[in-house]
């Protein structure tokens, strides 16, 4: 892999330096990340295009093993762990009006939910202890922990069928999922882990009860941080917990958005009662556009991620057969906000892949 190519997942960084840049140029300024986001990278995505070459089968190994690529996944856990931290001392300065707070902290949401959960993500499908623990920490920020569980043990199992929650189902629109996702999501991985406390006939109610921690842990995180924050202040630090509560929100809906994305409308054959067909690299949508990838550590090449879960994020391959998004998730983010634009745009493209690939006779 060329060295440019390498540095180039070095852009995530870019969304924390817009922010702490649109605070220190003030008023608009605080959107400043909102405008990058959803603006400069869809227009860098139209114009740069897609890079669909795969890694060479004889470099796979090695890429997978080098080290850089996780010295810049633990790079951003320090980085997020600190801007929070910044943001905290921010929000308690009085700085900003209340317009200048909405910006800041939708922005805020914008870093840890996009790239910080992307980042956790990649991470919690490690094996390594060191690995799982910066996952749960990240999580841990945006408030999302159970997410650790029903990820690995439920959607991926559940991936494409009706039994996951966080597939999105053709003519459903982006809010009508995100609250089923939201709620079911936890409630499941409640009963995933209460099913293994069960085989292993340890009490519900034990130390051991993982979603009790994943649960407890973000609310004493916020109650800590208030604490810590009045006692500088000299007063009650009111604005922490808003600003903690809120860029929490806005962090896990974006990666509900961009399951909404992934996901939409594709079903696994049913080859038995309750029994799907294997995963494989048709069971989500693909995007291989260039700018976006680099940001978002290649999640968009998802299909081959449901396939290959535990594939390091650098050697993910593009798939031309699976279905493919007309471009990143930054801008089909923003269509699936319109939900009549969504289901206009996407609908025929689903039908279409369906029509000449999935379903067609062998």
């Amino acid at each position: 892999m060329k060295l440019s190519k390498k540095l180039g997942f070095f852009s995530a960084f870019s969304l924390p330096f817009m922010l702490i840049l649109g605070y220190y140029l003030g008023g608009m300024g605080n959107y400043l990340t909102i405008i990058f986001v959803f603006g400069i990278i869809p227009l860098l995505d139209y114009y740069i295009g897609t890079d669909t070459k795969n890694i060479e089968k004889e470099e796979e190994a090695k890429l997978s093993e080098e080290l850089f690529f996780k010295f810049v996944l633990y790079c951003w856990v320090f980085i997020q762990l600190g801007l929070l931290t910044w943001a905290m001392s921010v929000i308690i300065s009085n700085t900003l009006v209340w317009w200048e707070a909405v910006g800041f902290t939708i922005s805020l949401g914008l870093v840890t939910g996009g790239v910080g959960i992307t980042v956790a993500h990649e991470l919690g499908h490690k094996t390594d202890k060191l690995d799982q623990f910066f996952s749960k920490v990240l999580l841990f920020t945006v408030g999302y922990m159970h997410f650790f569980i029903e990820h690995n043990r439920g959607h991926h199992v559940w991936v494409a069928t009706p039994h996951d929650a966080a597939t999105s189902q053709k003519n459903e629109n982006f809010y009508h999922f995100w609250k089923r996702s939201v709620s079911e999501s936890y409630q499941h991985a409640w009963k995933l882990e209460n099913e293994r406390l069960e085989r292993k006939n340890i009490s519900k109610k034990s130390s051991e009860n993982a979603m009790i921690w994943y649960t407890a842990l973000p609310i004493f995180g916020v109650i800590i941080s208030t604490l810590y924050f009045s006692i500088y202040k000299g007063s009650l630090a009111w604005e922490v917990p808003i600003l903690l509560v809120c860029q929490a929100i806005i962090g896990f809906s974006l990666l509900e958005a961009v399951n909404y994305v992934e996901h939409y409308g594709i079903i696994r054959k049913e080859i038995a009662p309750n029994r799907y067909e294997r995963v494989n690299p048709f069971h989500s949508w693909n995007s291989s556009h260039k700018v976006s990838n680099f940001i978002l550590f290649q999640l968009q090449r998802h299909s081959d991620h449901h396939a290959f879960a535990t594939r390091e994020y650098q050697v993910l391959r593009h798939f031309d057969e699976s279905p493919q998004l007309p471009s990143g998730y930054p801008t089909m983010i923003l269509i699936a906000l319109i939900p009549s634009l969504w289901f206009k745009k996407m609908n025929p493209i689903l039908e279409h892949w369906k029509e000449a690939v999935y379903e067609k006779p062998n």
